[in-house]
């Protein structure tokens, strides 16, 4: 195997050796300035972003909506670029240890924001991912709101006044991005334009923007029904505007499907170059990560025969592949088996997790099944934090519509990523260092690296942990790293190498044994969202890698509890950062 594996020190991380969270005592106090960056940061991300607030369960943001415009991007650019100002002028050599990693962290994601905020990717990719588009975002996060209170209520409220403004900014960006060039793609288009055209068919009874549970203590009724009259007097007309946009002036000009990547837009390389370096916290270049992503391919076909010889009786890779796609009895055959399948696997996962994690007194984690407006272009699952005042559990969300397309042996995977020892035990245990800033205890996607890495690592993990039922499941945890592996390649291939549509989509399918309608969305996802495909296998390796060297270094002392301890011990931090925690984690460990 060829080991493209990097030290992954981003500039950010370089500027101090940081050290692990059981160091957080000195004799040098916390650095007042440093606290002062910190909150300043917290506030400038949130309020900019509030949709994703209420979604990472951040309080004191649920009545705010974004403002998309470039004048609005340039301001928020401005204020983080005080903030690095302010870090450059503290010489982290005279922080304390935890002061160390604050100062390395907050540099790291204060550039991330900024950068993603000054190349503006979006406006070049409408489409209706949750996580990438406009609109899709407030789907997803209006309804997520916790209305808990009359005050909380007013809020909700308020959002739903500015949704209009928004939605006209929104169409107002793409205008403007048009006129220069920077064109959305015909297939991103098509789907905002059936997404926005599906919501607005909704019954007012059935609209999502109207489903927050409201507390005992308000009235309910006229709640309702003023919310009602914003979203249907308001909001829908608004949302009319920009679907006729999308319709009469982005989809006669979008770029066809040999033109999805990035490159393709003025702007676009570089642009692309920075995601790369955002999403995986590391220098690595797409040419690297895309021989990364080859080389991982090859890597898994003896495992493919191994355990495809033991379930299926045959070794060859292709036959294997096509037998799990074909054979009718491997999918469920209703969603309620869906949802027990991932409910017994976080059963099963919560009762093992004390042999394998330190304590962790954490919010609960629910089974929710994914709303049926988004069902159409969403992945077949994704986490939702609790929230931060305790008013909302931890979900795992999970896509139950078409059944009969679902693959029983990919659900226990999806789940161990999803619930524990995935995406819920590292960010709802990230919420309870209370001694960590405000922004640390809180997943921020300019940690993609570590937050992804973490969730893939999971799926193995649960295998050496015993959860997986059978061979079968297990051979859905070997097909899902595939499916990881080809994001390096495609994503590298649609938006550096130029690759089409077509050819991702058909790589995709040659490399693992997934469905074509899962091959589509997995490709139109990363067309609208340029190198976020890239963190999970980057993020998994790097945390082996840590993992292998511990154990190397500590012999019979190695503790894989105190390991897991000490990775999530520090809320999510850039690759390069988590490298130093651990590597001064061995070093006293062997000491």
């Amino acid at each position: 195997m060829a080991d493209h594996t990097p030290e992954a020190r981003t500039p950010e991380a370089r500027t101090s050796e940081v050290r692990t969270s059981e160091a957080r005592t000195s004799d040098v106090p916390p650095n007042a300035e440093l606290a002062r960056l910190s909150a300043e940061f917290f506030q400038i991300k949130h309020a900019a972003d509030p949709f994703s607030a209420t979604l990472l369960g951040v309080s004191g943001f649920d009545g705010l909506v974004p403002d998309p415009s470039r004048e609005g991007s340039a301001a928020v650019a401005a204020e983080l670029a005080g903030i690095e100002r302010g870090l450059a002028a503290l010489d982290p050599a005279g922080l304390n240890p935890a002061d160390q990693v604050n100062h390395a962290v907050l540099g790291r994601l204060t550039w991330a924001t900024r950068s993603d905020l000054e190349h503006g990717l979006w406006e070049s990719g409408a489409s209706a991912d949750g996580y990438s588009a406009p609109q899709a975002m407030m789907f997803m996060s209006v309804p997520a709101a916790s209305v808990t209170d009359a005050a909380a209520a007013e809020q909700y409220l308020r959002r739903l006044g500015g949704l209009p403004a928004f939605l006209d900014a929104v169409l107002d960006r793409y205008r403007t991005a048009k006129d220069e060039g920077r064109i959305p793609t015909r297939v991103g288009v098509g789907q905002a334009i059936d997404q926005l055209t599906g919501h607005l068919a909704l019954s007012l009874a059935d609209d999502t923007l109207l489903s927050p549970r409201l507390p005992d203590d308000v009235d309910r009724d006229q709640v309702r029904a003023r919310a009602a009259e914003i979203v249907e007097g308001s909001v829908r007309p608004a949302m009319r505007r920009l679907l006729a946009g999308l319709r009469d002036e982005l989809l006669p000009v979008a770029r066809p499907d040999d033109q999805v990547g990035i490159r393709f837009v003025p702007g676009g390389e570089e642009g692309y170059r920075d995601a790369v370096r955002r999403h995986t916290t590391t220098d690595l270049s797409p040419e690297e990560i895309h021989r990364i992503g080859l080389d991982c391919l090859a890597e898994l076909q003896a495992e493919w025969s191994e355990l495809g010889g033991r379930v299926l009786g045959t070794t060859d890779v292709a036959e294997i592949h096509a037998r799990l796609r074909d054979d009718r009895s491997l999918r469920f055959t209703d969603g309620a088996q869906i949802v027990d399948t991932v409910t017994e696997a976080l059963r099963r996962a919560e009762e093992a997790r004390g042999e394998w994690f330190p304590a962790y007194d954490i919010a609960d984690c629910v089974i929710e099944e994914i709303n049926p407006i988004e069902a159409g272009n969403a992945a077949l699952a994704h986490y939702r934090p609790p929230a931060g005042d305790g008013s909302r559990p931890g979900a795992h969300c999970v896509l139950t519509t078409d059944p009969q397309e679902r693959f029983v042996y990919e659900y226990e995977a999806l789940a161990f990523h999803e619930s524990t020892p995935g995406h819920h035990l590292q960010i709802a245990s990230a919420q309870t260092l209370t001694d960590l800033p405000e922004y640390r205890r809180f997943l921020d996607a300019e940690v993609c690296g570590y937050v992804e890495g973490w969730g893939l690592y999971s799926e193995r993990l649960a295998d050496e942990m015993g959860l997986y039922t059978s061979d079968l499941s297990r051979l859905g945890m070997l097909s899902f790293d595939a499916l990881r592996a080809c994001r390096l390649v495609v994503d590298t291939g649609m938006h550096h190498l130029g690759w089409s549509r077509e050819q991702a989509m058909r790589f995709m399918w040659d490399n693992t044994a997934t469905t074509r309608a899962n091959v589509r969305n997995e490709i139109d996802r990363y067309i609208s969202w340029p190198g976020q495909a890239l963190a999970y296998m980057i993020g998994r390796r790097e945390i082996r890698r840590l993992r292998d060297l511990a154990r190397r270094r500590l012999g019979a002392r190695f503790d894989i509890r105190a390991f897991h301890g000490t990775v999530l011990g520090n809320g999510a931090v850039p690759l390069g950062v988590l490298d130093q925690i651990v590597s001064g984690w061995i070093d006293r460990q062997a000491a």
